[in-house]
């Protein structure tokens, strides 16, 4: 039998995870590629809370306007097409 479990949100409030210093000594592409991926793993996340459980409906103007409400830099097309790749991964 299943048995359904109603998460709570959190009283206490969010603190970030203290960041580290990337790894020295890659080149450029690497850190452009990494920070491009973590950005885009925001955005997908903010989006999937915000209830855009499809990708269609993950415009880029709706990814830049997420962006803009959670405070980061609006991303670029290819952010953008990689956000819709995490939100499909994630249905399947």
């Amino acid at each position: 039998m299943a048995v359904a479990v109603i998460r709570r949100p959190s009283i206490e409030p969010f603190t970030p995870v203290e960041k580290k210093a990337l790894p020295a000594g890659r080149p450029r592409e690497w850190y452009v590629t990494h920070n491009r991926r973590l950005k885009a793993m925001r955005l997908a996340i903010a989006l999937l809370d915000s209830g855009v459980y499809v990708p269609r409906k993950a415009t880029n103007a709706a990814i830049r306007t997420m962006a803009e409400r959670i405070g980061i830099h609006p991303p670029s097309n290819l952010t953008c097409r990689m956000v819709r790749t995490l939100i499909r991964e994630k249905a399947h």
